[in-house]
């Protein structure tokens, strides 16, 4: 099974970096891997995650 989830507007990379962390650490502790990820012009990420 796979998950997409969005990481909000953020345009500071260190801040991006951290929400990405925080974000796939919450989701393997349910029981998902990230698998792949996308930062998008628009300061978004894309982030794919795997059961």
């Amino acid at each position: 099974m796979y998950k997409t989830v969005v990481i909000e507007y953020s345009p500071k990379a260190d801040d991006m970096a951290w929400k990405i962390e925080e974000k796939a650490n919450e989701m393997l502790q349910e029981g998902y891997e990230l698998v792949t990820m996308a930062i998008t012009g628009t300061a978004k990420a894309i982030l794919v995650f795997k059961k």
